[in-house]
């Protein structure tokens, strides 16, 4: 039996709809953008959404559209994709790590102010696999030191803290669609936010800065005019044949979303059986999307003179699973430890201690979209078999 880490499962309706626009010819951004954008807002609850390529080109656009600069500061969860970071950089920011909270693998918002500076203008929080972060806390920090919270919720399709959906809270919140993620469009991204004023000027800047977009020109009673352009924009715009695919999931989007709570409370109740993994924090106010399902191995033994070994450990155990057709992975990589972030800043893996942790000894298990009861009770038997 071959189980991938994550798989695509698209329906017949889906392989229809994504010819529409080909036969129509107009395969850019237009009329399936702006469907699919309508039901991202409706799904959410968030007042605007803006479809572009990538949600690193969300969180990108979003950073430049609120005004960040040149030697402004971002703090960032130091265990993400490298992305969260990546963008600071891009427009010549610094990066300020700050440490996760090993229980739910997100940034630890008590340690957010220490880090607070003159020059910090933004937090990136991160809704890491599905996992809302505690919104609550540093909304109140953003509030008080006058700071923008740009939210990467690129795992965080479905996911609601306290009953409101992630993206709704911050400036911006910028999503995925990678293949990986809840709904896809292959690449692609969608920012949400509830400023109107800054919608008007994402979805400029998204097309090269221009005033109104191809799409509308050439519906215009004077398409041979061209716009202005009060921006140097970027061009991000995300094309017709993905929104078409995009728009067809989330027609069964809540569908896809219980599936996965479904089955990664399937993974829970089988996961008890070994005292070896910390399985995914779940709270009555922390609606999981279940992205992924990420855990901690040999988490009750962890210390920093035990993490060689137990490393070791993991990584036979992913070996042995790989050998029996089973998909697994580290639930993601600590950003500080990579080699151009530990280099420039002069970071120590140890500097943030439960990144970390996270990074050498986490193990996400394979879910999806029509995993089968089969396949879930045979990456039970392998694991049991390992251990």
């Amino acid at each position: 039996m071959k189980i991938p880490i994550a798989k695509t499962k698209l329906t017949e309706e889906e392989f229809n709809n994504i010819q529409k626009p080909l036969k129509s010819g107009w395969l850019v951004q237009g009329k399936y953008v702006k469907k699919f954008e309508q039901q991202f807002s409706t799904f959410t609850g968030i007042k605007h959404s803006i479809a572009v390529t990538s949600c690193t080109s969300a969180l990108h656009l979003s950073l430049s559209a609120l005004g960040f600069k040149f030697n402004d500061e971002a703090i960032v969860p130091a265990f993400t994709w490298i992305s969260s970071a990546n963008v600071v950089e891009h427009l010549g920011g610094k990066v300020v790590f700050c440490d996760i909270d090993l229980k739910t693998f997100n940034i630890d918002v008590n340690k957010i102010e220490s880090l607070i500076t003159p020059k910090t203008k933004v937090i990136i929080p991160v809704h890491l696999f599905g996992l809302p972060s505690n919104m609550d806390e540093i909304m109140i920090l953003a509030k008080k030191y006058k700071l923008w919270v740009v939210e990467d919720a690129a795992c965080g399709f479905g996911a609601k803290f306290k009953s409101r959906h992630v993206g709704a809270f911050g400036n911006a919140g910028c999503f995925s669609f990678h293949p990986r993620k809840i709904i896809t469009t292959g690449e692609g991204g969608m920012i949400t936010t509830n400023d109107s004023d800054l919608a008007i000027k994402l979805r400029s800047m998204r097309d090269h800065g221009a005033e109104v977009t191809d799409y509308d020109r050439h519906t215009s009673p004077k398409p041979y005019l061209l716009p202005d352009f009060p921006y140097a924009g970027y061009n991000y715009r995300m094309t017709d044949i993905q929104a078409a695919l995009g728009s067809t999931q989330m027609s069964r989007a809540n569908q896809i979303i219980n599936e996965r709570k479904e089955l990664a409370s399937e993974f829970n109740k089988r996961m008890l059986e070994f005292s070896h993994f910390q399985v995914p924090f779940t709270d009555r106010e922390y609606d999981h999307g279940f992205q992924s399902y990420p855990c901690l191995f040999n988490f009750k033994k962890i210390s920093m003179q035990a993490l060689p070994k137990i490393n070791k450990h993991r990584n036979q155990l992913m070996q042995n699973l790989e050998s029996l057709g089973i998909s697994t992975r580290p639930a993601t990589h600590a950003v500080h430890m990579l080699k151009y972030y530990k280099n420039k800043y002069k970071i120590k893996p140890v500097d943030f201690p439960n990144s970390y942790i996270a990074n050498q000894v986490s193990i996400s298990l394979p879910l999806y979209n029509g995993m089968t009861i089969d396949e879930l009770d045979y990456i039970i038997k392998g694991i049991r078999k390992h251990l």
